[in-house]
């Protein structure tokens, strides 16, 4: 445990980050998970639909510094040619 007092104040806020980046990283998860679904059942408006919304939720994730640029950008590719082979 930290006896510097600054260090024990990072270690707060540190943890806070942490349990909000999760909590985001899990919707993210679910989003994902939700659009290949979709695009299994072979319904295309609807894994469209969850695919857009997925894409959206990657570049927030990204935009707001939890996932790394590269990072999204190679999701957002990866989960489109999965949904896009799918579908047929």
């Amino acid at each position: 445990m930290a006896n510097i007092k600054s260090q024990i104040k990072r270690n707060r806020q540190n943890e806070k980050r942490r349990v909000a980046n999760k909590s985001v990283r899990s919707e993210l998860k679910t989003s994902i998970k939700s659009a290949v679904t979709a695009a299994q059942s072979g319904d295309s408006v609807v894994a469209k639909d969850a695919l857009r919304l997925a894409q959206i939720r990657i570049d927030k994730a990204a935009s707001s510094g939890i996932l790394k640029k590269q990072t999204a950008a190679r999701r957002k590719s990866q989960l489109t040619k999965q949904v896009n082979s799918l579908l047929g």
